[in-house]
């Protein structure tokens, strides 16, 4: 008797789960190619101080990153399509406004809309994709949606330097503005989608989420210790940009470099989790919190390596690059492992954590490390800046270039901070396992029984 093994599923995506990818492609685009430049705009465009700069790009990230639980009950109650369509109306009107208007007020009032516009986004995007998946379809889904948001993130800063350099940083701010308007149209004309069933979650009742979560203080340690591991991680947009552009010239490109980053995500993330799968999330956190701190070491290492065997460097005779952006591409392409590590794991060891039959309500929240590193790692990096190595307006007329370089020569003494900063993360993380499972064991423990007299 011969056997037969069952067909294979034709995995099928309805239009609409399509039409929300590429939105999201390209406002991930839109974003990363603005995001990448915002602290050089904001400083040599707006005229912002390294320091002023810390605090404005970083209330502007931390809010983009506070705000979507709150957004995501809004567009429940209007709908996707008018919440997709009021989110790129937003960011196409806030992008091409920082192209035009230069003025610090409106500049400030821009990125809050922007923020708003970014903030709908994340919500909307992700409950679409799984309104419009089945229980069969839903890990591909989100499997696919995940290459498609680092696609976007990829070519955004990948196409930003030639905008950038050659036209000038107002019209990376159109750049983004049109993907945004691409993506509008698209929201307006071809997204159609069954709103038959809505969320009835308030305002009030994500209010008592947040409420719970910021009173947990076993969770807001977790969050606070990853949020070390993202301070660092920020340094990408918040410092790095400025470094490479002071330390090398104009024609430098940190949009390539930053670009190592997704790459090493999309290239191992799967591998590293499956041969983690086996470990304790923490044990998987750690191993990605140390890879932190020697990252920023690696990092740091450019100036001397260029003091030591000068501007060139011959990489395995291909090519040759200068020693700083061979030390920032192997410390980015480090901290690229780390998340992997730390990343896929992190919701997993956070629902744990949370108490039993509440998971959801407090995964809304997860995120929130993202908002305290983003106003901890920029305003950060503004003072480092600032001291080590400063904007080159800011220095005296007239200098020689040998002058100039004593400024900088200390330029590297800012990833100091990131390697103490990555070293006292990772060993809280541990005295946090520590504690908890030794709580935990107490609490399941039986009592003992009273000993004899």
């Amino acid at each position: 008797m011969t056997t037969h093994s069952a067909p294979k599923k034709n995995v099928k995506f309805p239009r609409a789960f399509w039409t929300a990818n590429f939105m999201e492609l390209l406002e991930r685009a839109a974003f990363y190619g603005f995001y990448i430049a915002i602290t050089l705009y904001l400083t040599d465009r707006v005229g912002f101080t390294d320091k002023e700069t810390g605090y404005v790009a970083g209330a502007f990230v931390a809010l983009l990153y506070f705000l979507p639980p709150f957004l995501g009950a809004v567009s429940d109650r209007i709908g996707f399509k008018n919440g997709l369509v009021t989110a790129f109306a937003l960011l196409t009107i806030g992008y091409s406004v920082l192209g035009i208007y230069h003025s610090k007020a409106v500049v400030v009032a821009t990125l809050a809309v922007i923020a708003v516009g970014g903030a709908f986004i994340k919500p909307l995007i992700t409950g679409s994709i799984t309104k419009l998946t089945t229980e069969d379809t839903r890990a591909r889904g989100f499997a696919l949606f995940y290459w498609i948001v680092n696609i976007g993130s990829f070519s955004g800063k990948t196409f930003v330097p030639f905008i950038r350099i050659g036209l000038g940083l107002d019209y990376v701010n159109f750049f983004s503005a049109a993907m945004s308007g691409i993506a509008l149209l698209f929201a307006l004309f071809a997204f159609k989608q069954d709103e038959s069933e809505r969320s009835t979650k308030s305002l009030r009742d994500v209010l008592h989420s947040f409420r719970k979560v910021v009173t947990n203080p076993r969770i807001m340690a977790l969050i606070l210790i990853v949020s070390g591991f993202w301070t660092t991680q920020f340094q990408l947009y918040a410092t790095m940009p400025k470094y490479v552009i002071r330390l090398l010239g104009e024609s430098a490109r940190p949009e390539w470099i930053a670009n190592v980053n997704p790459l090493i995500v999309v290239l191992f993330v799967v591998l590293i989790t499956k041969l983690m799968s086996k470990r304790k999330a923490a044990t998987s956190i750690f191993i990605g919190m140390m890879l932190v701190p020697a990252a920023a070491f690696i990092i740091s290492m450019g100036q001397a390596m260029e003091g030591a065997i000068g501007s060139s460097i011959s990489v395995f005779g291909l090519f040759s690059a200068h020693p700083l952006v061979i030390t920032l591409v192997v410390g980015i392409a480090l901290q690229g492992f780390a998340e992997s590590f730390i990343s896929p794991r992190y919701l997993e060891y956070f629902s744990r954590l949370a108490p039993k039959g509440e998971e959801g309500v407090y995964l809304g929240f997860s995120y929130l490390y993202s908002f305290f590193a983003a106003i901890a790692g920029f305003i950060l990096s503004g003072y480092l800046l600032d001291r080590y190595c400063p904007d080159p307006k800011t220095l005296p007329a007239g200098l020689t270039a040998i002058e100039r370089a004593l400024y900088y020569e200390h330029a590297y003494q800012i990833w100091y901070y990131f390697i103490a900063i990555g070293l006292f993360a990772a060993a809280s993380l541990l005295v946090f396992a520590f504690v908890t499972q030794r709580n935990d064991k107490r609490l399941v423990s039986p009592v003992p029984e009273a000993e004899h007299a």
